[in-house]
């Protein structure tokens, strides 16, 4: 006791203490680096598509191929669509790290006319979803 305090030794010692301490931020630190090189990666062959010139009502059916480049597995949770002419197609099943999957969108022109210039986001575990797929053509009347 000095002057009614107590004094409190580490009881590991000053210089092992510092390794432990050294030990937990290396481990901390390859721990959350590993977690972001093991991250699922969304890449799109052909983002954009051009479906030309169709007569109004007709059903346009554009597929985009996607492929997994990361190290983890990617889900794709939803397929965002802002127009009611549009619906897609596509797989909730896990995308292995290095495989294919197809999203299918499809444009009914019966309720459009004139040039249309649609994109659909993509939600997935990537950690830069969403992606944007974009479709556009000239819808003419009957």
């Amino acid at each position: 006791m000095v002057n009614g305090s107590q004094i409190v030794k580490n009881p590991l010692g000053s210089a092992k203490g510092i390794f432990y301490l050294r030990m937990l931020f290396s481990f901390l630190l390859i721990l959350s680096s590993s977690k972001i090189f093991s991250q699922a990666k969304l890449e799109i062959t052909d983002d954009k598509k051009n479906f030309g010139f169709v007569k109004r009502g007709e059903i346009v059916k554009n597929e985009y191929e996607i492929t997994n480049a990361g190290k983890s597995p990617l889900y794709i949770s939803d397929v965002e669509i802002s127009c009611s002419c549009t619906t897609s197609d596509f797989s909730t099943k896990p995308i292995l790290p290095g495989q294919k999957a197809t999203i299918t969108v499809i444009f009914n022109s019966s309720t459009t006319y004139g040039r249309q210039d649609r994109v659909v986001y993509v939600h997935s575990n990537d950690p830069k979803s969403p992606h944007k797929l974009r479709y556009k053509g000239i819808v003419s009347s009957k």
